[in-house]
């Protein structure tokens, strides 16, 4: 019977060996190679993540740099307005002023002309009543009008 049993044992043990052995390694390969693999993309994965972070991190900072450039520029353009604003509002004050001065001018000169000639015609006025019956004012209007531009 102890033969029987080890005859049995080694039937049982080829059996498994030949049928049940190489399935179960199979799967135990194939299992170890899904784990190998899985360990792989993670290892990738982080990688990648840390090149993302490091990307992502200088690409704020670049932004960060841009947009600090940009309002710089905003700025002086600011300034740069400002200034020119300012430059035309003096140009348009000098201008206005000049023109204020002009108009002054020919108000005065015509003030003056004005006064001549009222200051001429009271002149005559006065003289043709002082004078009246002997001055003709049709011969005497060179002389008057002498008169009047020395006025």
């Amino acid at each position: 019977m102890l033969y029987a049993q080890i005859v049995v044992f080694f039937v049982l043990a080829w059996f498994t060996m030949k049928f049940v052995w190489p399935p179960i390694v199979k799967a135990l390969d194939e299992r170890a190679k899904k784990i190998a693999e899985g360990l792989a993309a993670g290892e990738r994965g982080k990688q990648e993540l840390e090149l993302a972070t490091r990307r992502s991190t200088d690409a704020l900072r670049e932004g960060k740099e841009k947009s600090a450039e940009i309002l710089g520029q905003a700025e002086k353009r600011a300034a740069q307005i400002i200034e020119e604003a300012k430059a035309q509002a003096r140009i348009e004050a000098e201008r206005v002023i000049v023109s204020a001065k002009a108009e002054i001018e020919q108000e005065s000169l015509r003030a003056k002309e004005g006064l001549r000639d009222q200051v001429a015609a009271l002149a005559v006025a006065g003289a043709e009543k002082i004078l009246r019956r002997e001055i003709d004012a049709k011969a005497h209007a060179q002389l008057l009008s002498a008169i009047q531009q020395d006025l």
